[in-house]
């Protein structure tokens, strides 16, 4: 049984993978490393998630998302040029 799921999002342009896929009800971690300083992928962002953090260039930034309800939810960058989306699969 797994108890906690990850995906590793390099921040570079934009997202890269730009689609995470995720099972329902088991707890996931987020981390996002931006590798480029160019635009504005400084931020990350997510209503849906409930997260905005940070990302200072080459740390990596973790986030908790709750993974309870099944959907598609999206995140982007500060001002919402580049985008990405977390699939929860039941």
């Amino acid at each position: 049984m797994t108890t906690k799921q990850s995906a590793t999002i390099t921040v570079d342009g934009g997202y890269a993978p730009a689609e995470i896929v995720l099972k329902q009800g088991i707890p996931a971690e987020l981390t996002f490393t931006r590798v480029n300083d160019a635009g504005c992928l400084d931020q990350v962002h997510s209503p849906a998630l409930g997260f905005n953090r940070d990302l200072p260039l080459n740390q990596p930034q973790t986030v908790t998302i709750d993974t309870s309800q099944a959907g598609e939810f999206s995140f982007s960058c500060g001002m919402d040029m580049f985008s990405g989306k977390v699939v929860v699969q039941p």
